[in-house]
């Protein structure tokens, strides 16, 4: 994948034909930019970059299958050092200002040294300098500790005991690979062979990291944090297995890697990955190599190219490593955004070839795992990625599902998409939660007791119900107004009302963090037919308006997710994405002509970028989403695109109707 735009000749064109100032400029630079970074089949697809973990792990990757391009790993190698904190902490972060994560830079470093740079080269030392200042690798997380004992760094007594095993217990038993997540499952299935067959890195170039260690790791008897009674179970029981593992029969070793693998293999998704995310694509990728299947078997050559194609090459001679793709998100807001801005036939006709693309992109054949839930389900949902049949989710399902219905409206071809979007609706409320809310793929996934086994110290085995889809579905049914959801609908209601926090925010989930909470549920109730005038409601847009900075911006911190105390703030910064956030909270209560709303449009107006690659569009470098919070963030590079041209478009639409 490369970094330069598809339609980019087209943009001289289209800015040409913009004003040059005020608000209607501002919206149609912003219109041509994104109008030019439309493919030609009708979709988006922005970069999506996160920390320096995926690009790392690839690296690492290539030298456990000893198949190393070394063209490639210099490029990414060149993407590390730029992404090193040098002039603070001297290693790496999971967020652009954030504090030095040990695990990404135990990660970075090894990788680095992979490469061929020299442990004595001063960014390297300082690396090693701040890794050891933090106890050392030996005080890395799980995944980290697997990926070292995979290299023979540690021991593997330092990494959970996770036995392929797994594979054979009953549906009933407290701990099973439907209970979790979709993101753990995939990634856990293909992890547990590695680790209970000891799988050993080829690693060509035999490079080590004994230097990161303040006690050697054969030494090192501290790899788990104790914590309480349920965690300190679990590490007994684990220690108890990992001493009975040599006693479990051979035959029933192999038969649980058998079920292990007919349970990936139909998932592998073609050239989009198995689950279309990095983590269990090289998972999947390894395995097949320690399974004696030949670098040109079809599915090993399928599981590398799924890789690949995740990969950015960059202007600047770097490359990194995305953990996946985001077309079918970036294709609805992009569309909503553009449905604001000018009635154009330009305009019109990427619109319609845009949701005609998201159309073909519905699942209305696989029943994908969420079925373990809702059995007699049918599907009717879409991916975030391009394909992704075995894993839908709800939030990217309700934008779409209301996306259609709209269009289908604007353009007088009411129930043009009646199918997509009663069989989208029936869907999403198949997987509505017991406590009214809505999660991003399955239902009930709240098995929160899991969250203490030593495998999960990242915290984010599970998938439970959330504000921010909640709110997302809440507004798709808003639109939708069908009589059979009523009930459903009122149950959702209530939930956000329950989850409300007492300041009036909302907590965000997959968007950084409680300004995004607090749009997704507002957007949805407005939208839900909710009185503005409630007080709840008040009490959130006086909460929105008290977090406003003095440049009439908004902008949120991820340590707001580690310390509550931060929510809505970023030491008076302001960024793009979450000032339209704020706005477009306030524009769908109502709040079209307060002065918060219009300092924010002013803050938008004077940070439109006007030159250069980015001309039209706006830019903050921070991540603005968590992949999971408190452990991995996110960097939308299409939301400093659409969400800001929508607040303004959105603003200037209210303000002409209101005087109208």
């Amino acid at each position: 994948m490369n970094a330069s735009t598809p339609n980019a000749a087209a943009v001289n064109d289209l800015f040409q034909t913009a004003e040059t100032s005020g608000l209607n400029a501002a919206i149609e630079r912003g219109r041509a930019a994104l109008l030019a970074r439309q493919h030609q089949d009708g979709h988006w697809c922005f970069e999506l970059e996160s920390d320096a973990t995926i690009t790392a792990e690839y690296i690492l990757m290539m030298h456990f299958m000893d198949d190393i391009d070394d063209v490639l790993q210099e490029k990414m190698a060149r993407y590390l050092r730029d992404t090193q904190v040098k002039h603070t902490h001297g290693g790496w972060s999971q967020y652009h200002g954030g504090d030095i994560d040990l695990s990404c830079t135990v990660k970075a470093y090894f990788a680095l040294k992979a490469t061929g740079d020299d442990p004595e080269a001063e960014h390297m030392r300082i690396a090693r300098k701040a890794v050891l200042a933090l106890g050392g690798a030996a005080k890395a997380n799980v995944f980290t500790r697997i990926l070292l004992a995979l290299f023979q760094q540690v021991p593997w007594r330092a990494t959970p005991y996770v036995p392929v095993e797994i594979m054979l217990l009953p549906r009933w038993f407290p701990f099973h690979i439907e209970k979790m997540s979709y993101w753990a499952r995939t990634t856990l299935v293909p992890l547990t062979i590695l680790c209970s067959l000891k799988a050993k890195a080829a690693n060509p170039r035999k490079i080590h990291i004994r230097e990161l260690f303040v006690i050697p790791p054969d030494q090192e008897h501290r790899y788990f944090i104790r914590g309480g009674l349920l965690n300190r179970t679990f590490l007994a029981l684990d220690k108890i297995g990992r001493c009975a593992d040599p006693l479990i029969p051979k035959k029933l070793r192999q038969r649980a890697i058998d079920k292990a693998v007919a349970w990936f293999l139909p998932r592998m998704n073609g050239e989009d990955g198995i689950g279309a995310i990095f983590p269990p694509m090289v998972n999947c990728l390894e395995v097949l190599k320690l399974l004696d299947y030949p670098k040109d078997h079809p599915v090993r050559q399928t599981c590398l190219r799924s890789i690949q194609k995740l990969v950015v090459h960059r202007d600047d001679g770097s490359a990194y490593c995305q953990p996946c793709v985001s077309p079918i998100w970036d294709t609805l807001w992009s569309a909503l955004a553009l449905m604001h801005t000018s009635d154009d036939a330009v305009t019109q006709d990427a619109i319609a070839r845009s949701t005609d693309w998201l159309a073909s992109k519905q699942e209305f054949e696989l029943k994908g795992d969420w079925a373990a839930q809702a059995p007699s389900l049918p599907p009717g949902g879409w991916a975030f990625q391009y394909n992704n049949a075995y894993y839908p989710d709800i939030d990217d399902t309700a934008v779409a599902a209301a996306l259609l219905h709209i269009q289908d409206r604007r353009r007088g071809e009411s129930g043009r998409h009646r199918v997509n979007t009663d069989r989208a609706a029936d869907w999403m409320i198949g997987l509505q939660s017991k406590n009214g809310g809505f999660a991003a793929f399955d239902a009930n996934n709240t098995h929160y007791r899991l969250n203490a086994i030593p495998f999960a110290d990242h915290g984010a085995l599970l998938d439970p119900p959330t504000e921010d889809v909640s709110g997302r579905v809440v507004a798709a049914l808003g639109v939708l107004a069908r009589p059979q959801d009523q009930e459903s609908l009122r149950r959702a209601i209530d939930y956000l009302r329950a989850t409300q926090l007492e300041d009036g925010s909302w907590w965000g989930r997959w968007g950084s963090n409680y300004i995004y909470g607090t749009w997704s549920v507002l957007a949805g109730l407005a939208l839900a037919g909710e009185d503005p005038r409630q007080a709840y409601l008040r009490k959130a847009i006086a909460w929105l308006r008290s977090r406003q900075n003095t440049d009439g911006g908004w902008g949120e911190t991820n340590d707001s997710y580690i310390d509550a105390a931060l929510r809505g703030t970023q030491h008076g910064v302001s960024t793009p994405q979450t000032t339209a956030w704020a706005l477009l909270a306030q524009l769908a209560m109502g709040e079209t002509q307060s002065d918060s709303v219009e300092r924010g449009i002013a803050f938008l107006l004077a940070n439109q970028q006007t030159r250069g690659t980015l001309e039209g569009l706006w830019y903050h470098p921070s991540h603005n989403a968590p992949g999971f919070p408190r452990v991995y963030y996110l960097k939308y590079h299409g939301y400093t695109a659409y969400f800001p041209l929508w607040a303004l478009a959105r603003y200037r639409q209210l303000t002409q109707s209101a005087v109208a």
